[in-house]
């Protein structure tokens, strides 16, 4: 029998091109650039198998055989690792209606991603919403630089406000899904996260928010990932796990 929060499978997106972090990512896949000396991957990986991850299939495309050659079959992380080579991209959901195995509830995250969340605690509350995806999330607040207009017909200025502050939630690019998410997916076509989740809530399937305050950042910008970079001396503890 599982125990509640038990992640034993997992799959990582790592197929995109990086192309806003060009020209790093013209040799080298995204998911390999350094943080810290280290792979962004590598410390992915290694928390992933802290949290209980028996087997992970890399999805890749993008120099492909660069991550396979740099990762392996998972044996120094304690783990399987296989992998599903995308013959076009598919966006961040579609090769999940390829992947075999799938057979309960699996973690799926882009393979940029740099946090502390604990995924075990993304897999209970995934457990208990009884939803057939959970997206963790971030609360944000954005500053809007300029002063912003509401209108109320007929060109009639409803309100006025002064660089007003937006809250929203950030999708962290982590997800807990069951194997029946899959199956709203069209097999060898590209589908974004976004789209199948407007697929799920129009068939009247549970999405659910994850909340999460800790630290994670998305490597896919250069200033993103120059903070990365900045923040991983004093957060060594938390991000390497070792």
């Amino acid at each position: 029998m599982r125990s509640e929060g038990c992640v034993e499978r997992a799959v990582v997106l790592a197929g995109g091109k990086g192309t806003r972090l060009r020209p790093h990512t013209d040799q080298t896949p995204k998911p390999l650039l350094p943080v810290g000396g280290r792979p962004i991957l590598d410390l992915m990986l290694q928390r992933l198998a802290l949290s209980g991850v028996k087997h992970l299939t890399m999805a890749v495309c993008h120099l492909a055989m660069q991550v396979e050659e740099r990762i392996g079959d998972g044996l120094r992380y304690g783990m399987r690792i296989d992998y599903f080579h995308e013959e076009k991209p598919l966006g961040t959901a579609g090769s999940l209606a390829l992947i075999p195995d799938l057979s309960g509830p699996f973690l799926v995250l882009n393979g940029d991603v740099l946090t502390d969340l604990d995924f075990r605690e993304l897999a209970a509350f995934h457990e208990r919403s009884n939803s057939v995806l959970t997206i963790a999330t971030q609360k944000r607040i954005q500053r809007i630089d300029f002063g912003t207009i509401e209108l109320n017909g007929d060109h009639l200025v409803k309100s006025f406000r002064e660089k007003p502050e937006v809250e929203y939630l950030a999708s962290l690019g982590i997800c807990m899904a069951d194997p029946r998410v899959a199956e709203r997916i069209p097999r060898g076509e590209p589908m974004d996260l976004p789209e199948l989740v407007g697929v799920l809530i129009g068939q009247e399937e549970r999405v659910s928010a994850f909340p999460f305050d800790g630290y994670w950042r998305d490597l896919g910008s250069p200033r993103e990932y120059e903070l990365a970079n900045e923040d991983f001396e004093s957060r060594r503890g938390i991000l390497s796990w070792s």
